[in-house]
């Protein structure tokens, strides 16, 4: 084997490689998702949610080692079935992802998990969808043919599983209103499907034409806490104070202080971090759409559920435990700001990438 096919052979195993681990996160994506429904684990929603950005860079990834490898060793015949192939895949596999977000967010939003027979079904249709996808994974990952063809059958009965489920729910008392739901709720998300289509030629016209790429995502992040005199603001001023331009950064409280803790001015002064003087915000002063606009809420102190008993379906909650305050215990502000400063890294890293 020549020095070239043997780099075409690496190249194409690395493809491989990362094909494969993308399937494994969206496998994980779709089962940390559901359990979230199942057991109405709203922490492990969000969770899932937020880890939706490391796939999504995963696939664009991909997508340049395929467009690559084409540029690089300009294939033919099976090779290039392959790349087109993998090009397909890696898109169906971001968009499963997509999926596990939307039943992650789902079940963030249900009072109660589903049970009787719709749990039930819920349970099945993810065993066979997992194994599904366990299996085609597999199938690509090792071109096995015959493999890809079993599989598929799996999908026949799917659909008519479907139609017992929506049987189930026309069976309800109310099944005419929940059928008028339903079909506007399928017309809405189809509509919107074609408007983010839409934009997304737009970018790749503009990439075309100008080499532009889609500017990195800032995200609205809003941090929480009884008094926002201390930990909140202290975490703003960290994310304000480190990635300036990845987010849009904001605090609030529920029962706000009178003035801002001299312990946290006197430590920011000292670390040279800048805060605004402005007295404590309530959270009562932001409105429902600001709120709906914020990516991520954090409370720094008790669960974010004990501000905000609603949380919009487009905003994921995390909840950092961070131990006593260092207003009622002064000498653990330099202990807390390490841990907060970690934390809003790891945060930015994972929304965004450690770029």
């Amino acid at each position: 084997m020549s020095r070239l096919e043997e780099r075409l052979e690496k190249d194409l195993a690395r493809i491989r490689a990362e094909l494969a681990k993308q399937a494994e996160q969206a496998s994980t994506a779709v089962k940390d998702a559901v359990r979230a429904l199942q057991t109405g684990d709203k922490a492990l929603a969000y969770q899932t949610v937020l880890n939706d950005h490391p796939v999504n860079r995963a696939m664009r990834r991909i997508d340049r080692m395929c467009h690559g490898f084409i540029a690089v060793h300009l294939p033919s015949a099976g090779h290039l079935r392959f790349l087109s192939a993998a090009i397909r895949v890696n898109i169906e596999l971001e968009r499963i992802g997509d999926y596990a977000v939307t039943i992650a967010r789902e079940a963030a939003q249900l009072s109660a998990p589903p049970n009787g027979s719709m749990a039930r079904e819920i349970e099945r249709m993810t065993g066979e969808s997992l194994l599904m996808l366990r299996q085609a994974s597999r199938a690509f990952n090792e071109l096995n043919g015959e493999m890809a063809r079993s599989t598929m059958v799996i999908a026949e009965p799917m659909e008519h599983n479907l139609d017992e489920v929506y049987e189930e729910l026309m069976s309800n008392a109310e099944r005419d209103r929940i059928k008028e739901i339903l079909a506007v709720f399928v017309v809405f998300t189809q509509l919107k499907r074609v408007a983010d289509q839409a934009k997304n030629i737009c970018e790749e016209t503009v990439f075309a034409v100008t080499g532009s790429q889609k500017a990195a995502k800032v995200y609205n992040i809003l941090f929480i806490d009884r008094e926002n005199s201390c930990l909140s603001r202290l975490a703003e001023a960290i994310a304000r104070h480190s990635y300036p331009k990845a987010g849009h950064y904001r605090s609030a409280g529920s029962e706000p202080a009178a003035a801002l803790s001299q312990d946290l001015l006197a430590f920011m002064d000292k670390r040279g971090l800048k805060v605004e003087l402005s007295a404590p915000t309530a959270l009562s002063q932001i409105t429902e759409q600001e709120l709906a606009e914020q990516h991520v809420v954090v409370s720094l102190d008790a669960p974010v559920e004990t501000y905000l008993p609603k949380i919009p379906f487009h905003t994921s909650a995390m909840h950092w435990d961070l131990g006593p305050a260092p207003a009622d215990h002064p000498e653990r502000i330099e202990e807390v700001y390490r841990d907060i400063a970690l934390r809003v890294r790891d945060l930015i890293e994972l929304l965004r990438g450690e770029e």
